[in-house]
């Protein structure tokens, strides 16, 4: 039977959605999540070392991302997003078969290339596979249903590592996470992928000419600019946050037991935010300033609330912010053009990591003489001025009209 013009794009789109749902689900159902940190402890590390490991991740993935995003460029992306996974694979491993301060730092530098290699080359790959579809216009539908998908998977971490963890200890969940590993890759090398990689002997040189041409187009071009800049301004700071909001959860006065429903809800509302993606992309600029600014104020006023009900706002706000995250994805990718579309993807990460690194240092001084609830209200401010410069921008282009 031959397939009609409509039936083959149809086709080909379900593949690639398929794919990218299941990829987005596994990467994120790594078991080790919400126990990594109780392995340092048994293990004998102190607070400082924790804190140098984490350091050392961040680290990583500024130092990766942009170099991958242009080799992503230049060779296959597939590739990289089936690669990551096999590095995340070993590095889990050696935490449970050597644990160790060594070993753990080996473990995050290889978890942070494994994120800066998928970083970039992943949004690139659906990009330019849908519009080769001519469904390009799907993209913040399928990129929000992605990010939900991957939220399921942490959600689906928390509610698994317990029990693995109660039946054999950190082995056990270690090789749950390294099985989700080599799962994930598999799902990755299933991804079509019709470009033709530009790699001519040096695979190195090309990328750092990838990398050039890249940033010289978005220096030329002000409209990419500001998308590259809008992505850490949206991402950064709830991204940070995120990491804070058990010891939020628990200055609501509940029992420890019940924390992890109130982080469920949180996560719940940015899961529902994902969703909300192919609806929010009407928005327009204006739009996109009114939706962080109440979810700035949804912030604010949960958080100083300190009660339970308040959390409520919060998972209302994380919702908006995840919402607004793929919407400022989705406004770069339409920006640039497929030549250097890893490479800018990946700037716009390594400016989302290094403003993160920031917001974690100035909790960290915030925090120590004031509630969490304090601290969470305060950085609502940032998104509030965000807002106040999508609005005018928005003003001054309906003016010049």
């Amino acid at each position: 039977m031959t397939l009609s013009p409509e039936r083959v794009p149809a086709t080909g789109v379900r593949r690639l959605t398929a794919t990218l749902y299941g990829y987005s689900f596994l990467d994120d159902l790594v078991l080790l999540y919400p126990v990594y940190a109780l392995l340092f402890v048994d293990t004998g590390l102190s607070v400082w070392q924790i804190s140098s490991l984490f350091m050392l991740w961040s680290l990583t993935g500024v130092l990766v991302e942009v170099p991958s995003g242009a080799w992503a460029d230049a060779v296959s992306r597939r590739t990289l997003l089936w690669l990551g996974p096999l590095l995340g694979a070993v590095g889990f491993a050696l935490w449970v078969l050597v644990p160790s301060y060594e070993a753990f730092a080996a473990g995050f530098v290889l978890w942070g290339i494994r994120g800066a290699l998928g970083s970039g080359a992943l949004e690139a790959l659906v990009y330019e596979e849908l519009e080769r579809l001519g469904a390009a216009d799907r993209y913040a539908r399928v990129m929000g249903r992605a990010h939900a998908a991957g939220l399921v998977g942490v959600v689906t971490s928390m509610a698994l590592a317990g029990p693995v963890l109660a039946f054999g200890g950190y082995p056990a969940v270690g090789l749950a996470t390294v099985l989700a590993c080599l799962l994930t890759a598999a799902v990755a090398s299933r991804f079509p992928e019709h470009r033709t990689a530009t790699v001519r002997g040096d695979s190195w040189a090309t990328a750092l000419t990838t990398l050039r041409t890249g940033l010289a187009g978005a220096r030329r071009d002000p409209s990419v600019r500001g998308a590259l800049l809008l992505v850490p301004a949206v991402g950064a700071v709830w991204g940070a946050l995120d990491e804070y909001t058990p010891l939020l959860a628990r200055d609501t006065g509940v029992s420890e037991e019940t924390v992890p429903y109130l982080l469920l809800l949180i996560w719940a509302g940015a899961t529902v935010g994902s969703l909300l993606a192919g609806a929010g992309e009407r928005l327009g600029t204006a739009g996109l300033a009114g939706l962080l600014a109440g979810s700035a104020l949804a912030l604010a006023v949960g958080a100083v609330a300190r009660t339970p009900s308040g959390l409520a706002l919060v998972a209302l706000a994380f919702g908006g912010f995840q919402l607004a995250t793929v919407l400022a994805d989705v406004r770069l990718q339409q920006r640039i053009d497929s030549s250097g579309r890893a490479t800018l993807t990946s700037v716009a990460g390594v400016g989302t990591e290094l403003a993160t690194i920031t917001v974690y240092g100035a909790y960290a001084m915030l925090g120590s003489a004031h509630a969490h609830g304090t601290v969470f209200a305060v950085f609502a401010a940032p998104y509030l001025v965000t807002a106040l410069l999508l609005a005018a921008g928005s003003s001054g282009v309906t003016a010049r009209r």
